[in-house]
């Protein structure tokens, strides 16, 4: 037996590429894996208008989808919300197409947000990983011990920066280190618009990093839409096949 994932990031819709979506519906449709793995930035500037797009395609796709929340789906214009609620539109997007539950014999995903409503730099757009989010993915990464199915945490921000440079994302290194420590078998992220697949190794902890492009129209260095596909068996057996879109 094994599960597999599709795996997507970086819709932006109010800018997405609906060609690019189009496709990986039909895929799905096709296909039919066992569920959908969104690692955020659902929305543009996180608008109603924009989340209601977005409620409309998953919802449509007819199985179960996990979503993690990015730093473009807090609030932008509204910053009272932002500042006293700023999952609350995630949060009802995800109430209204997370009704299927994923349970699979294969693999588990736990979340981690890597997203915070303010930063002490500015712009505020890369990766922020607190204690508290950390300490409750760690935990449950723990309390799966002893569990022979494959581990994978999703969030939005790769823990890791590129090895030749400092890391981007704040509290980074501390949530590699602490994740892979509690037996993570890979880590998804989203965020850069381009696809990765890498082993990595941080003070002898390591795990497989796996991220995926956008499907939207903010492409960057020429680099196409795409999306994963990931197949997974127990004891952290992982296969990735990344689809070019278009």
């Amino acid at each position: 037996m094994t599960a597999r994932l599709f795996h997507i990031s970086d819709v932006h819709f109010g800018v997405e590429d609906r060609a690019a979506l189009a496709e990986v519906a039909s895929a799905i449709r096709a296909e039919r894996p066992d569920a959908l793995v969104c690692t955020g930035d659902l929305t543009q500037r996180a608008k109603h208008s924009e989340y209601a797009a977005a409620a409309d395609w998953f919802a449509g796709l007819d199985l179960p989808v996990l979503l993690d929340p990015g730093n473009h789906d807090m609030p932008y214009y509204n910053l009272w919300e932002r500042f006293t609620d700023p999952y609350r539109r995630f949060r009802s997007l995800r109430g209204m197409v997370s009704t299927k539950a994923f349970v699979s014999d294969d693999v588990v995903l736990i979340p981690l947000v890597s997203t915070v409503r303010i930063q002490p730099r500015f712009p505020w757009s890369d990766g922020f990983v607190r204690q508290r989010p950390l300490a409750r993915t760690v935990g449950e990464l723990e309390a799966l011990r002893k569990d022979r199915r494959t581990k994978i945490v999703t969030c939005h921000h790769p823990l890791l920066g590129p090895e030749t440079a400092p890391n981007p994302t704040i509290g980074g290194n501390r949530a590699f280190k602490a994740i892979a420590g509690a037996g993570a078998d890979a880590i998804l992220s989203g965020h850069v618009h381009m696809p990765f697949d890498t082993h990595r190794e941080l003070e002898g902890h390591s795990a497989r990093m796996i991220g995926t492009g956008t499907l939207s129209t903010r492409l960057r260095k020429s680099t196409p839409p795409a999306y994963q596909v990931i197949v997974c068996e127990k004891h952290g057996q992982i296969a990735t096949e990344l689809r070019i879109v278009g």
